[in-house]
C-alpha cells in the first residue's frame, strides 16, 4: 500500500501546483496532511522524499504538459 502511496504523493508533487507550493513552503505538515487524508508512508519514504532536492519537483512539474496540470486559482490554499 505505501508503494502506491509514494506514486499518488509523486504525481500530486508534479501535477497540483498548490501542494507542491505547500511540500516547497512546509515539507513536514505537506506530508503531515498527504498522510492524514489516508495514505500510508514509511519513515524510509518520507526520509527519501524529504532529502529530494527540492528544485526537482518545480523543474519535472514544468515539463509536464499543462494539460496535465492542476493550476493554482487564485486564493486558494491547501
Amino acid at each position: 500500500m505505501a508503494q502506491r502511496s509514494i506514486e499518488v504523493l509523486i504525481g500530486r508533487l508534479i501535477t497540483d501546483e498548490a501542494f507542491r507550493d505547500a511540500f516547497l513552503a512546509n515539507r513536514v505538515f505537506a506530508l503531515q496532511a498527504f498522510i492524514e487524508t489516508g495514505h500510508e508512508l514509511t519513515p524510509v519514504e518520507v526520509s527519501a522524499i524529504q532529502s529530494t532536492p527540492i528544485t526537482l519537483w518545480q523543474i519535472v512539474a514544468d515539463q509536464v504538459d499543462p494539460r496535465l496540470q492542476r493550476a493554482k486559482l487564485s486564493g486558494e490554499s491547501r
